[in-house]
């Protein structure tokens, strides 16, 4: 075998091997193993089935021929439940009947029998090569949008499906876009993604917070000025505009903004050009303005104090954000995700959240929003001893909602009319309840019950759950 060969084998690549020849199996099986596979026999088709529900394979090698399950289904099997698995179709008889219908089931390739050792090792290289060059590229793609892109935005629920897909439609625009939605609900994170997937990623984000700012410096901050355009203009300054040119210019609060300015922001919207304080020299920019606000500008429109017409050229595109509250299917992701996030800021490890804290997290309205869940996770972190995530780490208001009976259950009169039943109606009970309260997300009912997703497949099956 080639050094590169080798190289391709210095993490072991798991095979499953599904052969009712039993000695064929573990000739397959041990001749892959002098080359650091991690194989796993299977010696009928049910069973392989069974280790193809249950866990984790790069590479599937299965016998054409066997009773009760063939070859055939076994390839089925593992591209309904491993897509990312390659499935090599071992047969004797090179019926190519069989053989077309395996490649076109999605089989990687056929080897025939008796099997030439050389040649399978080969065939299992160049698959588990080709799962490897996908999951990297997976992974590096990954690991550039949750720094940069789209799955900074987090969220699996139908609502933030459809942010996400405006976002992926306007990154490459330059249209004005106004964010809508309540305090905490990661408005400026939705703009900071818009930037970052546009062609002005290379220049300068600037944002700016109007309610952050006194009505007396806002233009200035806006447009700068010149040295001595008013009292304390010692020196002159560039204003947001002008450092933001070629970039993007992020207005948070824009409700906020005095009738006076609105008058100056929509020349400069409608012109491309801006005049700093003090000076009579028109500067041109070229700047991709992202508006966002809580007020209801429409409200403010009909009472006089937000302009119409700025409203409308702020309003090319809305997007509107919702409150987390309406998107409770997403709480344990970001949880997840803050999690891991303060921890490796932290320098810290935790188990995770025990399951009455995150009943508790899952259960509170969040007026604050992804904010204020953040808040709290960090404080938890803060405060845990034991490595643990638990109810006593939570704020007042939201230990109460977590409410675990003294047998460790999750509190309420479902989980006492448990108490003396049999283990698998319990477990039913809590999967159920656990599906009801994702919305019947597998991922974060698996997360919440602390299970692999499989298994979860596996009890909702057995369970009959839907």
């Amino acid at each position: 075998m080639s050094d590169s060969q080798r190289d391709q084998f210095q993490v072991a690549i798991s095979v499953l091997i599904v052969d009712d020849d039993e000695a064929h199996a573990q000739a397959v099986a041990e001749s892959l193993r002098r080359v650091s596979c991690d194989c796993t026999i299977a010696n009928s088709g049910p069973k392989g089935a069974n280790f193809i529900e249950s866990q984790q394979f790069d590479v599937i090698i299965t016998d054409l021929k066997m009773d009760e399950i063939d070859g055939l289904a076994i390839l089925r099997k593992a591209k309904e439940e491993l897509p990312d698995a390659e499935v090599i179709v071992l047969t004797a008889h090179s019926s190519i009947p069989s053989v077309v219908t395996a490649m076109q089931g999605g089989a990687y390739t056929y080897l025939t029998k008796p099997l030439d050792i050389q040649e399978l090792r080969q065939a299992v290289e160049k698959a588990s090569s080709r799962i490897r060059l996908i999951r990297r590229n997976i992974s590096l793609a990954k690991g550039l949008d949750e720094k940069f892109g789209f799955e900074g935005v987090i969220g699996n629920s139908p609502s933030m499906h459809r942010v996400i897909e405006q976002l992926k439609n306007l990154a490459p625009t330059d249209t004005t876009v106004l964010i809508l939605g309540e305090s905490g609900t990661g408005k400026e994170l939705v703009a900071r993604a818009l930037h970052q997937n546009s062609l002005r990623k290379s220049k300068p984000f600037v944002p700016l917070n109007i309610s952050a700012l006194p009505e007396s410096i806002l233009e200035s901050e806006l447009f700068g000025h010149e040295a001595g355009a008013f009292t304390g203009a010692a020196t002159k300054r560039v204003g947001k505009f002008e450092f933001a040119n070629g970039g993007t210019l992020f207005l948070d609060e824009v409700g906020e903004m005095p009738t006076d300015t609105q008058i100056k922001l929509l020349r400069v919207l409608e012109d491309r050009k801006i005049t700093r304080l003090g000076s009579n020299d028109e500067k041109s920019i070229n700047v991709r303005l992202v508006a966002a606000t809580n007020a209801d500008l429409k409200h403010e429109m009909e009472e006089g104090s937000f302009r119409s017409d700025l409203y409308y050229r702020l309003s090319v595109v809305t997007i509107y954000l919702p409150p987390l509250r309406d998107r409770r299917e997403d709480i344990p992701l970001l949880i997840d995700h803050f999690l891991k996030e303060l921890c490796k800021r932290e320098g810290r490890e935790v188990e995770g959240l025990s399951r009455g804290a995150r009943q508790a997290l899952l259960s509170f309205d969040w007026p604050g929003n992804i904010r204020q869940l953040r808040n709290v996770v960090e404080g938890m972190l803060a405060l845990d001893t034991d490595g643990k995530l638990d109810i006593d780490d939570l704020p007042t208001e939201l230990a109460e909602l977590g409410g675990e009976s003294p047998d460790g259950f999750i509190g309420g009169s479902g989980a006492d009319m448990l108490i003396g039943r049999p283990l698998n109606e319990v477990e039913k009970y809590y999967i159920a309840r656990a599906l009801e309260l994702t919305g019947g997300k597998r991922e974060e009912t698996a997360s919440m019950l602390g299970m692999g997703e499989r298994t979860l497949y596996r009890k909702i099956k057995e369970f009959d759950l839907k």
